[in-house]
């Protein structure tokens, strides 16, 4: 079980001579910008369902292929997520190296399997985010796939809100997590923005290595529901006609709760009906839910050979006629002519400055 005990958050730095002999040597930027108790979860790493049990301050490497020092791959004013998320100037995107579910075919696959990205400090992350705000005017913070970080996501979001920085704070997760993590992070969170990828176990086993994701998953959506509620933006009004409606008519910036992806796949419109089967039962028509079609292939997939083409638009229309069926009213739709055009602006090159080319903005002169 996490807690964060009776720390004062703001004296990490005090502990570092009896972290030095009780943890070996984390280095100096966790040693001295996390508390005791979030640097302590990480020697016995058990933030995600897998519960690898490394001893990340020593550098040893679990599933997710980090140890203790927080590494970034990009920072920015994103535009490519729900209208209710992004709005006009963007959601302040940190994308993590590594990934604690590693699915074989994830479009931030530089990241989540090459762990490319680099070194920042807390305090670093703190300035870029405020930068962000101040500037471009960021709706919210937007931690994503962050599960083998979220120690140190606590610790950002707190000196945030000493800054006075109180826009919400968001959690863009795999659905993949543990009741514990997100008990950790239920004080700091105001949004959660989760997949639910699989109902098929051998699906998800042979995708994620994760046979048990259905089960976990349920369990977590059920957890973060418990905390914030449904995505309030629905309940305040307005049109949510979906992704690509009139951009004319405004919706309401999201304040608080949960809004569900699920990615259609090619060639598993059954897996898209159970899972939407599974949210129907449990939490009726009203829930906030996501239906994407953006899936690229990133490579060959021998082992998996439908992964090797998009999904059709009938496909999608069969998925979206069960969630039709189903009463499901709550709904963004993101439709396959959105992302068959051969252009891709938000499937992103981390190696690059600029990794999303969806987020270049036009000057202001030649905005509509």
């Amino acid at each position: 079980m996490f807690s964060r005990g009776g720390v004062n958050y703001n004296d990490g730095a005090q502990h570092s001579v009896e972290l030095n002999s009780k943890l070996g040597n984390p280095g100096p930027v966790a040693e001295l910008e996390l508390p005791k108790d979030l640097l302590l979860l990480y020697q016995h790493c058990e933030l995600c369902p897998r519960r690898c049990g490394v001893d990340r301050t020593i550098e040893e490497l679990g599933i997710c292929r980090e140890g203790v020092t927080l590494r970034l791959a990009s920072v920015e004013a994103h535009m490519g997520e729900e209208p209710p998320i992004s709005g006009v100037n963007g959601s302040g995107t940190v994308f993590f190296a590594g990934c604690s579910l590693r699915c074989i075919y994830c479009q931030n696959h530089q990241i989540s399997h090459a762990g490319l990205g680099r070194e920042w400090s807390v305090g670093e992350l703190v300035e870029k985010l405020v930068a962000l705000y101040e500037g471009a005017g960021i709706h919210n913070v937007n931690f994503v796939t962050a599960d083998h970080f979220l120690p140190h996501t606590v610790t950002v979001v707190e000196a945030l809100r000493r800054r006075a920085l109180r826009i919400p704070v968001l959690y863009n997760l795999s659905g993949y997590q543990s009741l514990e993590s997100l008990r950790l992070i239920e004080p700091v969170a105001d949004i959660y923005l989760p997949d639910f990828k699989y109902a098929d176990p051998t699906l998800a086993g042979s995708l994620s290595r994760c046979p048990d994701y259905a089960a976990v998953a349920l369990e977590a959506l059920v957890e973060m529901v418990r905390q914030k509620g449904f995505l309030d933006s629905f309940l305040l009004g307005g049109d949510h006609e979906m992704h690509g409606g009139d951009p004319g008519k405004a919706r309401p910036l999201a304040g608080k709760g949960v809004l569900v992806r699920h990615l259609v796949l090619p060639g598993q419109v059954e897996n898209s009906r159970r899972v939407l089967d599974m949210l129907y039962v449990e939490f009726s028509r009203d829930l906030s839910l996501s239906l994407m079609s953006q899936y690229v292939p990133i490579r060959t997939f021998p082992e998996a050979p439908f992964l090797n083409r998009t999904v059709t638009a009938e496909e999608f229309r069969q998925v979206l006629e069960h969630a039709g069926k189903l009463g499901f009213s709550n709904l963004f739709v993101q439709y396959p002519e959105q992302t068959a055009s051969g252009v891709h602006p938000f499937l992103p090159d981390f190696s690059s400055s600029s990794p999303f080319l969806g987020n270049l903005r036009k000057p202001d002169s030649e905005r509509p």
